[in-house]
């Protein structure tokens, strides 16, 4: 990981300020974000943007994401639950990543925004599409790659902006369904655990107390042998939240290997294993997805069942439970 270490002269000077001036190609507001989302940390913590940097301070920054304020439009399929003039609503597949960064520069949601709610209304069909578009992409939240379900995406500045506060203000209502291993003993519960970056693994987050608070609302909606289907609503947006959080009560997400610490690979039962081991993704969906609309202020409710593989491996445990 890049580390930098403050000179004499930006002593005094915002954190921000400073790594604006640092990192090439990134804007304000990407900068904020790097150091919200602790990717850039000062002596080994997360600091604010508003942070005054001292003498002897080291940053370690984690560019996990490429600025990217242009995007190659690319041709990419959309399940297009809701739209209008202002923003989107799309179910998004697991596999797809959201926005290019960490390696990967095409095939993701971004790519097929940017063909499918800019160039495609500028342009007749006829017409051959430029090689790049320089806009940012309305990304106003994420879903991991192999998570599944509802994103809403943005399709001017003023209704990005909009939702981006929105999602700080902690007005949208996000709601998951996830398959755990092992059985809660209560119905629902709260974990408030505040979540960091890993130390060691800088690709994996943890619970830490010196980490921001994160708050997770979940409750039992099926029981299985040795398996819980889950309905969980978060209250905050931290990177990895529902997966690190459910692993930190011992019941981690079915299929992510990052963070179940090899439960996967322990199923008793030979067909639940074998089909776990088939799904190529964890068991964690977006199913319901509230807020209000920017322009008008009207209540946006959606819902997104289960995909067929999710459903599928539903019925194997359904057998496999006396």
């Amino acid at each position: 990981m890049p580390t930098i270490d403050v000179p004499l002269e930006k002593v005094g000077q915002r954190l921000d300020a400073f790594l604006a001036g640092q990192i090439s190609g990134w804007s304000r507001s990407q900068i904020q974000r790097l150091i919200n989302d602790e990717d850039a940390i000062v002596n080994g913590r997360p600091r604010q943007s508003s942070y005054k940097l001292r003498e002897g301070d080291v940053i370690e920054i984690d560019l996990v994401e490429e600025p990217g304020a242009s995007f190659e439009p690319e041709n990419i399929p959309l399940d297009i639950v809701y739209e209008d003039d202002r923003l989107a609503v799309i179910n998004k597949p697991a596999g797809m990543v959201v926005h290019p960064g960490a390696g990967v520069s095409s095939g993701t949601l971004a790519n097929a925004i940017a063909y499918h709610f800019d160039l495609a209304k500028q342009r007749p069909e006829s017409a051959q599409v430029p090689e790049r578009i320089e806009h940012r992409v309305g990304i106003v939240h994420r879903l991991d790659k192999a998570t599944s379900g509802l994103i809403v995406v943005a399709k001017d500045v003023e209704t990005q902006e909009a939702l981006s506060a929105a999602f700080r203000e902690r007005t949208v209502q996000k709601s998951y369904i996830a398959l755990v291993h092992g059985s809660p003993r209560e119905d629902s519960g709260t974990i408030d655990r505040p979540i960091t970056r890993d130390r060691w693994h800088r690709t994996k987050m943890t619970t830490a107390a010196n980490g921001r608070n994160a708050l997770t609302l979940w409750k039992v909606k099926e029981r299985f042998e040795k398996f819980t289907l889950l309905d969980v609503e978060i209250k905050t947006g931290r990177t990895h939240q529902i997966r690190v959080h459910l692993a930190s009560i011992n019941h981690p997400v079915v299929g992510d290997s990052v963070y179940n610490e090899g439960r996967d690979n322990s199923i008793a039962n030979k067909d639940v294993r074998k089909a776990v081991e088939h799904l190529g993704r964890f068991f964690l969906h977006s199913a319901h997805l509230a807020f209000a609309h920017p322009k008008t202020g009207e209540l946006m409710q959606f819902d997104q069942p289960l995909p067929t593989e999710l459903k599928n491996l539903l019925k194997i445990l359904a057998d496999k439970t006396p």
